[in-house]
């Protein structure tokens, strides 16, 4: 149960500015963000379990994130990893609508994907829409389609529009929205296939429920003039912080950035 709060175009500084909590069994081996040797120009954690990445930008102005649609069926040895869409596209020149639009969904399981170059950002997933591209605003997603309407995505994106609306963002009033460890009100919580205490633990923006729960904390901030200041905060089993690392770049496309919205 991942958990993504963003705003696009709809700031007066940072084009993109996204709090993002990465959810995960913990015994699940990775890397936390760093500069990948084969690709330096990546930033951004890795699987090492199956190589791909769950969140990644690019110094060439680019950035993507997926999350696992919920579905109850086991996925099958014979789908490829969702985590090299994101480090596939990181590294592409295609567009984000072309390069959703190529994407065979028939070999991963369910995912949702968030793609973005300086100047569009797509959403797409292979359960629910086409790519589409997404006009400026504040945006959340989960583990189902773009904003569906689960306590803890609006919640946190009420809380990231009334940041943006009061010029309260950066890096510390993100972090303190992705820390947010209020379940949701008893009477919401819709979960059948799972017990209700694990069912209640899951439906808060951060999580904490021994073998999974809250792996990192990701804030991204990127101007228009091409600045990308992006911080990852790392969690133990039992939620307590076990490290944070902060990395400030400019992009390659820096002297060509796109203008500010009106």
């Amino acid at each position: 149960m991942c958990l993504i709060v963003f705003s696009w175009h709809a700031h007066p500084v940072y084009r993109l500015i996204l709090a993002a909590n990465r959810d995960e069994y913990h015994a699940r081996p990775a890397r936390n963000a760093h500069w990948w040797p084969d690709r330096q120009h990546v930033l951004a954690g890795r699987d090492l379990q199956a190589g791909g990445t769950w969140l990644g930008v690019s110094r060439r102005g680019r950035f993507a994130s997926v999350t696992n649609y919920r579905e109850m069926q086991r996925a099958t040895g014979r789908l490829r990893s969702r985590g090299e869409i994101v480090s596939r596209f990181v590294d592409n020149v295609a567009s984000p609508n072309d390069f959703a639009s190529s994407i065979d969904g028939m070999s991963y399981a369910g995912f949702s994907l968030l793609a973005a170059d300086r100047g569009q950002l797509v959403y797409s997933s292979n359960r629910t829409r086409a790519p589409s591209v997404l006009g400026p605003g504040v945006y959340g997603l989960s583990n189902a389609d773009l904003d569906t309407p689960w306590p803890k995505l609006l919640r946190s994106r009420e809380e990231l529009g009334r940041l943006i609306d009061n010029n309260a963002v950066d890096e510390t009033s993100l972090m303190r929205l992705l820390a947010d460890r209020t379940p949701a009100p008893l009477d919401t919580i819709d979960n059948p296939q799972l017990p209700f205490p694990l069912a209640r633990a899951l439906s808060a923006p951060f999580i904490v429920s021994g073998e999974y729960g809250t792996r990192c904390s990701t804030t991204l901030l990127w101007s228009y003039d091409g600045d990308v200041e992006f911080c990852e905060r790392v969690f133990d089993s039992s939620g307590e912080p076990s490290g944070t690392r902060r990395f400030r770049f400019r992009t390659d496309d820096a002297m060509s950035a796109g203008s500010r919205p009106d």
